[in-house]
C-alpha cells in the first residue's frame, strides 16, 4: 500500500522541500494533490475529497529520516 507514493516522494524529494518544506503533503499516486501546515488539516481536507486508502499524508523534509522508522 503507498508504493506508488512512496516511490514519487523519495524520487521527488529534493524539489518537494524546496518548494514545501515543514509542509504536509497528500499524495495520490505521482501527484501532489494538497499541501497543509499541519497533519490535522491534511487530513481532514483528504478525507473529504477521496477515499480512505487512496492517498498517502508526508511531511515534507529533507534527508531518508523523512520517509523511514527505525524502532529498536
Amino acid at each position: 500500500m503507498f508504493e506508488k507514493e512512496l516511490e514519487f516522494f523519495v524520487t521527488n524529494q529534493e524539489a518537494l522541500v524546496a518548494k514545501h518544506l515543514g509542509k504536509y503533503l497528500v499524495i495520490r499516486g505521482e501527484e501532489v494533490v494538497d499541501v497543509h501546515d499541519t497533519a490535522l488539516d491534511a487530513f481532514l481536507a483528504a478525507q473529504k475529497k477521496f477515499e480512505p486508502g487512496t492517498y498517502m499524508i508526508q511531511l515534507c523534509e529533507a534527508g531518508p529520516e523523512a520517509y523511514t522508522v527505525t524502532i529498536g
